[in-house]
């Protein structure tokens, strides 16, 4: 059985960085069993009605600007797998999640940065994902859940955001490991809340704690929603492992959760 996994993709720097992070996702990446495919939700793909992927190579898309051009002559040219998003389709179809099949989308950053650094030679089936950042938690988490079969075919389904991500208070002239004790305060929360696997709580994360407003700014929940797509995806086991908790830019979680084993 593949685990499902919640990965911060942070800023796109990190594709060209080498630092404790990037170590641990390329690490990562050896130790997991090879999946057959990956299935991602990026934050950075949202939609009304989700979409899923059936690409045969994917373009890398460039959704950023002022940064290094290095940058922008990185290529992760992934193929997709019709017989995975027929399997995912179908699952949709199953449970009546509504669903269109998207044939051109490239990889954003929020999926080709985390990619990279996991299998470096873009030698593993991608299936990208929209998250639609209108529905609720439970919906978001359901949707998860319809893919959990996938996981007993050796298909790694990954969530790609941030559990504190809110653009208007990043340092970014700050990277000196001080962080913000809301950040903090926001993450240990979250650990605790997701260690006892209390959906009750997570899905009502705005009213649980004061820190969520700053965590989660009700402009950039996008970032925090893919954790519920990955999280429905163990729903049958409803185990949860913090792999990597680190900082950057004085409140920048750069978190990695595994449901399931």
């Amino acid at each position: 059985m593949m685990p499902s996994y919640f990965v911060a993709h942070g800023a796109p720097l990190l594709a060209l960085e080498d630092n404790s992070y990037t170590r641990f996702l390329k690490e990562l990446g050896g130790a997991l069993p090879r999946p057959k495919a990956i299935v991602i939700f990026s934050a950075h793909w949202e939609s009304r009605t989700q979409q899923v992927s059936e690409v045969e190579e994917y373009s890398t898309i460039y959704d950023f600007g002022g940064f290094s051009e290095a940058l922008y002559q990185i290529k992760y040219p992934a193929k997709g797998n019709h017989r995975v998003t027929e399997k995912i389709t179908k699952a949709f179809s199953q449970h009546d999640v509504p669903f269109e099949v998207e044939t051109t989308r490239g990889l954003d950053h929020g999926a080709w940065v985390v990619l990279r650094l996991l299998y470096p030679e873009a030698d593993v089936p991608v299936i990208s994902m929209s998250v639609n950042p209108a529905l609720s938690p439970q919906q978001q988490y359901a949707i998860g859940k319809s893919l959990a079969a996938l996981r007993q075919e050796d298909i790694l389904i990954v969530g790609s955001g941030g559990t504190v991500h809110n653009l208007g208070a990043v340092k970014l002239h700050q990277d000196n490991g001080q962080v913000d004790n809301w950040a903090v305060e926001f993450d240990d929360w979250l650990e605790h809340q997701l260690q006892h696997w209390n959906l009750e709580a997570l899905f009502n994360y705005k009213q649980e704690t004061p820190v969520a407003e700053l965590a989660v700014p009700p402009y950039g929940n996008e970032h925090f929603i893919p954790i519920f797509y990955a999280m429905g995806a163990a729903d049958d086991e409803q185990s949860a492992r913090l792999a990597h908790r680190s900082y950057r830019y004085g409140n920048l979680s750069h978190s990695v959760w595994q449901f399931g084993e």
